[in-house]
């Protein structure tokens, strides 16, 4: 009877059964069954605590798990489908190219991420070796929208006066900022940077590369080309030109004066020989059935 109802050879679930016909069927205490009784006893009690008691925390931790990934779920919608939180985030781009300060590594804050890395490798190369040439350091700034000011003008103005506050430090710099939403660029910089650029070329920049070429969508073009034409500017080269407006006029739907007089009348007669047809011919017919009788 030991052997049989050993807590190491068989399951709990025996284990139970074994311990309650153990008590029941031994009527007389023996020194044996005392031996026996008690591991049974204590492996059944051990048993319903490792089984029944980690159950409802298996089971409060589902749900707690289940909660959490709701709540982050509705985080995320919230987030992806909120205009608010969007309209921040395009509020803080042109206060972060302000608050970030001129780059370090490059000549280039493409915020409005319209540039590619060639792009990019080429203005630092050319970029690069005017300064070291002619001491001029010439940044370039993409911005998708402007909301705190009221054009690309004042914004490259309050870009300068933040990154080089003094006279002395921004007097050798250029800002250029071109903002893809409304297609249009500006061109700033301090007293020395614009008498060596000169007024006619600041004002073809702007009028020409700029606003031409982001009208189109060919945002790398607008700024390398504006970038060679200010380097040439300063390198007191011939100026290598910037593209010209296109003659995009589109035909229009709606008719001229003439045209609608002219139409009028073709329809007016075509309408009157519609109407003597139809009175005319039935008329004659009739005319002729009754002339035979």
């Amino acid at each position: 009877m030991g052997t049989i109802f050993s807590p190491h050879t068989l399951s709990p679930l025996f284990n139970i059964k074994a311990s309650t016909s153990k008590t029941l069927v031994s009527p007389q205490p023996n020194s044996n069954s005392k031996i026996y009784s008690k591991p049974i006893i204590s492996c059944l009690k051990k048993n319903q605590t490792l089984s029944l008691k980690p159950s409802w925390p298996a089971c409060t931790s589902w749900l707690t798990h289940a909660q959490h990934g709701l709540a982050a779920l509705a985080i995320s919608l919230a987030l992806s489908f909120s205009p608010l939180l969007h309209t921040g985030n395009a509020l803080a781009s042109e206060f972060d190219v302000l608050n970030e300060g001129p780059p370090k590594e490059s000549y280039v804050v493409d915020d409005a991420g319209v540039l590619s890395r060639l792009t990019k490798s080429d203005l630092k190369r050319l970029l690069s070796d005017l300064e070291t040439r002619k001491n001029f350091h010439i940044n370039f700034i993409t911005v998708r929208k402007l909301t705190s000011k009221a054009d690309a003008f004042e914004y490259a103005d309050q870009v300068l006066e933040r990154w080089y506050p003094s006279v002395e430090e921004g007097n050798n710099k250029g800002i250029v900022v071109l903002v893809t939403s409304q297609k249009e660029g500006a061109v700033s910089g301090g007293p020395a940077f614009v008498q060596a650029v000169g007024e006619n070329i600041l004002d073809a920049t702007v009028s020409e590369n700029l606003p031409v070429l982001a009208t189109d969508e060919k945002y790398n073009e607008a700024i390398y080309s504006t970038a060679k034409r200010l380097v040439a500017a300063i390198d007191g080269l011939p100026d290598p030109g910037g593209p010209s407006f296109k003659d995009n006029k589109r035909e229009s739907n709606y008719k001229t004066r003439e045209e609608t007089e002219e139409k009028r009348g073709q329809f007016s007669l075509v309408v009157g020989g519609l109407l003597v047809i139809a009175f005319v011919v039935p008329m004659a017919q009739y005319y002729a059935y009754v002339s035979r009788k």
